[in-house]
């Protein structure tokens, strides 16, 4: 909306034109969503509170859990809400993959949004059945991998590309589809899975975030693209605005989410930025990287399924609880230690994608 106002504006007052670099209006994305979660956050934890959307913390968890009964919860639209307004607001509206991703992320969102309603608000602790959080999740992942398939112009667009290789790509063909399924819906199941402390899982998504979109702007380019030996994407250059939108609600919900949390994220937040991180890693190529730098949301995920595997074919569990997170805690860990462990972790591992770059 803006792109479009500055280039008339620039026709009058050429200071205005600057709005028309990416870079700039990735910088105006992070201000406009950082000030717009700290701006509604504190009203909207007073709202949820006076109509008693607190979370309900399980019996069978830590023992440190239990003060949290009755914290706020559904937080996530906070973010929501501030990330799709940025990025309506300084993105390229011409763009096709910037509606793909931010139709992604509404879905995904309002998927959540539902689960958490009848959690919370009709007390329903199974929320939206499994079956339909998945059918719901399937169509808005399938019809993303269809769209991405259909507009894709050549054949990187839809190859798997190997990290620190130069020349290995292989081609997908359709398998391209049933590819960009799976890392959407399993990205944001896993966001989910992650999100169990304080500000555990918004900060790793806020370093990922950022990581994918200098992937992004890099894609974008042609002349960094060929000089990195990284698939030139035309188009993908513009998803940097989302991505610092998504990084400054992502720090604006922070500090009401640090520990100890005034208001909890929820699946109508996890969900959907689970599923922005992964649509925005198909459309830049980079799957395997995102499977690197997500790597503390992969062994949460695998610490669930390792989990249930064992308890249904042994009768014994591997950890002492899944997620991963809540068998360190019950480890005796204190909270903020494996929250600030985890986010190190996670450091180590976007540095180690990002060097996928040059190592190659």
């Amino acid at each position: 909306m803006f792109l479009w106002l500055s280039t008339w504006l620039s026709e009058f007052f050429s200071p205005f034109g600057v709005v028309q670099y990416i870079t700039m209006r990735a910088i105006l994305g992070v201000l406009t969503a950082l000030g717009l979660s700290l701006l509604i956050g504190a009203p909207m934890i007073r709202l949820l509170r006076r109509h008693q959307m607190g979370q309900a913390i399980r019996q069978d968890g830590p023992q440190t859990h239990l003060s949290k009964e009755g914290t706020p919860t559904m937080g996530g639209a906070l973010i929501l809400f501030s990330v799709l307004l940025s990025a309506l607001l300084w993105s390229d509206l011409h763009s096709h993959y910037v509606w793909v991703v931010i139709g992604v992320t509404f879905v995904f969102g309002l998927v959540g949004l539902v689960d958490d309603y009848r959690k919370v608000v009709q007390r329903n602790s199974k929320g939206l059945p499994a079956r339909w959080k998945y059918f719901w999740q399937s169509v808005a992942g399938l019809t993303a991998a269809i769209v991405l398939y259909t507009y894709a112009k050549t054949p990187l667009e839809t190859a798997l590309i190997v990290p620190f290789f130069k020349d290995i790509a292989i081609p997908l063909g359709l398998g391209f589809i049933v590819l960009t399924y799976f890392v959407i819906v399993g990205s944001s199941n896993a966001v989910n899975l992650t999100d169990g402390l304080d500000g555990l899982a918004i900060v790793p998504t806020i370093l990922v975030g950022g990581a994918l979109g200098v992937f992004a702007y890099v894609s974008g380019h042609f002349q960094f693209a060929n000089y990195l030996g990284i698939p030139f994407v035309a188009g993908a250059g513009e998803l940097v605005v989302f991505c610092g939108a998504l990084v400054g609600a992502g720090l604006g919900f922070l500090w009401f989410n640090t520990y100890p949390a005034q208001v909890f994220m929820g699946d109508v937040g996890a969900l959907a930025l689970g599923a922005a991180l992964g649509v925005i890693a198909v459309i830049v190529r980079q799957e395997i990287v995102l499977f690197i730098m997500g790597g503390l949301f992969v062994a949460e995920t695998l610490s669930v399924i390792v989990q249930v595997a064992s308890y249904k074919l042994t009768g014994r569990r591997v950890f002492r609880m899944a997620p991963l997170h809540h068998h360190y805690e019950l480890k005796g860990w204190p909270e903020p230690r494996v929250i600030v462990r985890f986010w190190i972790i996670t450091v180590i591992l976007v540095l180690i994608g990002l060097s996928t770059l040059k190592l190659r």
